[in-house]
């Protein structure tokens, strides 16, 4: 079926018109004004109303075993709250265990989200371990459509590699052309500072923050960037949240060191006196690297603006206040770790963002789809909008006024961090490959349609 938006103001990285849109087959085929529609097409009037390409969050977690639990949303309910919210495209971080092989994870996240999910898809592979059966097994992961690759300095005897590992991952994906997605904490001085923490008696969530200040984050960024200028290879450091780390990576930057910055949309409108709330309510905000002072936002939103900054993602780990987060009640490095965004993430940007003149229009249309697209091997087919380029698009209402509640989101967790803030503004058509998958904040799409993207590392 055929899909035409008349008379929306298309909204780009870099353009801003009225037009038309005409979709067949999947793809956007013809961009004019004054289009009309063939018999049988389906015609939105986006009159007043913007149209941007769909939003794609490089960083979620629908999948995941943490802590001793699991995730609560699934591609069923996480795809669905995604699309709602305007994101159409998710790359998820596959996570095995060092225990785990890491094929057999690849092949187990995939099983998660084929058949399920209602957007497209992709995943960074994570590499917990690094020795000869690995590298095989990445090598033929790469092969499979995978472009990027996720490590973590954090979570020591978990997901952690060591300094040898992280060489020598590095190394490789300089060979393949990969990008090696990095979180960016010292596992050392977080495992002690949380013992000394503990044995003092600091056992609350707002402790959390003390466990890994910025100065831990920011020895993190440090230690990849060296390893990255050594080796050459592509980096790109997830959920950055303050000063201190974009410090470190800027000066890299500098260097000549290939590195893209990631933040969240969490650390731009939530800061550290949440997770100090009394009674356990804290928990609600428990996530790594940690909210921070709330001056940390004004550094992010102008990082973001000036480009120095270069996504918006959400880390989406969604996990119930009520039956999960008390596993850390007497003990923080207990609380599974996330704060559940993936529904809101574009809607904040627009009403915290664009609103209040922190970033303009083509500034969240960059961070917010373009610039991932560019970043992941999915430009121009995502990202754009343009003949050619998936009929992936968001029809946005910015006369919409509405409040964020948990009874309300699509999201499966029993809470929302945003509870009761005012929308100005929302997603009214989402269409993922020309199919409409969401109007005015329900879902209508078709589970199961969303497609793996194979994604060819495009660098070198």
């Amino acid at each position: 079926m055929s899909l035409l938006i008349k008379n929306g103001e298309i909204i780009t990285a870099d353009s801003r018109y009225i037009a038309d849109i005409y979709c067949e087959d999947e793809t956007i085929t013809r961009i004019d004004r004054n289009l009309n529609a063939p018999a049988g097409a389906e015609v939105i009037d986006a009159k007043g109303k913007y149209v941007f390409p769909g939003f794609i969050d490089p960083h979620v977690h629908i999948y995941l075993p943490f802590m001793g639990t699991f995730s609560k949303d699934t591609y069923v309910t996480g795809s669905q709250a995604a699309l709602v919210g305007g994101t159409t495209t998710l790359i998820e971080m596959c996570c095995p265990a060092r225990k785990d092989d890491a094929l057999a994870s690849f092949d187990l996240w995939m099983s998660q989200a084929v058949g399920k999910s209602a957007c497209d898809f992709s995943f960074h592979m994570g590499v917990t371990k690094f020795d000869a059966t690995t590298e095989t097994q990445l090598r033929e992961i790469v092969r499979r459509g995978i472009s990027s690759f996720k490590i973590f300095l954090a979570y020591k005897g978990a997901f952690g590699i060591d300094d040898t590992e992280l060489y020598r991952t590095l190394k490789l994906a300089r060979e393949l052309g990969v990008t090696v997605t990095a979180h960016c904490e010292n596992e050392t001085l977080v495992a002690e500072r949380c013992r000394e923490l503990l044995a003092a008696g600091k056992t609350d969530p707002g402790q959390h923050h003390e466990s890994r200040p910025p100065a831990v984050e920011a020895e993190g960024v440090h230690h990849l960037m060296t390893f990255a200028e050594l080796t050459g290879a592509a980096t790109y450091i997830v959920h950055l949240s303050c000063q201190e780390a974009l410090d470190q990576a800027i000066a890299a930057r500098q260097r000549g060191v290939r590195v893209g910055i990631e933040t969240l949309i969490q650390y731009l409108v939530l800061d550290k006196s949440y997770a100090e709330k009394p009674d356990f309510e804290g928990a609600k905000f428990v996530m790594s690297p940690p909210l921070r002072d709330a001056r940390n936002q004004a550094v992010l939103w102008n990082g973001l603006r000036d480009g120095l900054i270069n996504t918006v993602a959400t880390d989406h780990a969604p996990f119930d206040f009520e039956k999960q987060k008390p596993m850390g009640r007497d003990d923080f490095t207990k609380i599974p770790n996330g704060i559940p965004s993936l529904e809101e993430r574009v809607n904040l940007l627009y009403s915290r963002g664009v609103k209040t003149g922190k970033i303009d229009l083509h500034t969240m249309v960059n961070v917010g789809s373009t610039a991932v697209a560019k970043q992941f091997d999915l430009f121009p087919r995502k990202g754009t909008i343009q003949p050619g380029a998936d009929a992936d698009l968001v029809v946005f209402d910015p006369n919409y006024r509405g409040t964020i509640s948990a009874k309300t989101q699509h999201m499966n967790v029993d809470y929302s961090a945003f509870e009761g803030w005012p929308l100005e503004g929302r997603a009214s058509t989402v269409t993922v490959r020309g199919q409409v998958a969401a109007r005015d904040g329900k879902f209508t799409g078709t589970l199961g349609r969303g497609q793996y993207l194979r994604r060819t590392p495009s660098r070198f």
